[in-house]
């Protein structure tokens, strides 16, 4: 399915590399206007200097913090000075992992505050400026750790659970606005996240392109169709 965004305004978290990049460009490919974001000034400007020479929008960079609210009000500033907010992607994640009892407050906090925290100010600020443009697409990146608990996962696990229920819940709230709310949950996806640099060996892994066609996909979904959760793995693990 194909989809025309001229005149749309798009705003993506986390979104310098790896999936959040990937969602983005395939915004700005479809003509909407994109504002992206993640902590690192530098990257903030590269990655919308890139877009800039994608698609026929505007493209815009704000470097954000996201558990800052103060950071997310400029974020969705940005959007507006652009015209509006029509589609939020939270995408923005970080992960540490280890026993309860070997995590620290400091770390703790980090998750929970990027992966929950983070998402709740983005929709804060965005549901009433999307609601101002007649409706709109919120799309969190959760993870199927979200459904499945491993050991070392307590502070990621529990972002994504609440993340997972977060999703749901908003989905009920605005619904009637004409505000569409999807939590997509993905398995191993071949990104930088947790420190990881993708290879080839990276092959049999979810192509961060392959999360950003789900978006688009669900953006090209009729009106009247809502599909609020899906799960995605790669069709052939790596076996052992």
């Amino acid at each position: 399915m194909s989809v025309e965004l001229r005149g749309k305004v798009a705003v993506v978290t986390g979104s310098t590399k790896g999936i959040g990049y990937a969602v983005a460009e395939a915004l700005a490919r479809a003509g909407a206007d994109v504002v992206v974001s993640a902590r690192n000034e530098d990257e903030v400007r590269e990655a919308a200097r890139r877009l800039e020479e994608v698609g026929p929008g505007r493209a815009v960079g704000v470097p954000c913090d996201v558990r800052r609210h103060d950071d997310v009000r400029r974020l969705i500033g940005a959007a507006v000075e652009l015209g509006g907010v029509d589609i939020l992607v939270n995408n923005a994640g970080v992960g540490i992992f280890s026993t309860v009892d070997g995590m620290s407050p400091e770390e703790w906090h980090t998750v929970i505050g990027t992966n929950l925290d983070g998402v709740f100010f983005c929709c804060h600020e965005a549901i009433p400026r999307l609601r101002e443009r007649g409706g709109g697409w919120i799309i969190n990146i959760g993870s199927l750790a979200g459904r499945n608990a491993f050991a070392g996962g307590a502070a990621y696990n529990a972002s994504k659970f609440g993340l997972l229920g977060f999703s749901e819940a908003m989905m009920l709230d605005v619904r009637h606005d004409d505000i569409r709310v999807t939590c997509i949950m993905p398995g191993s996806v071949a990104t930088h996240f947790n420190n990881h640099d993708p290879s080839d060996a990276d092959a049999w892994k979810i192509q961060p392109e392959d999360i950003a066609q789900i978006v688009m996909d669900l953006i090209a979904m009729p009106a009247r169709t809502l599909p609020s959760k899906i799960e995605v793995r790669p069709s052939r693990p790596r076996s052992g």
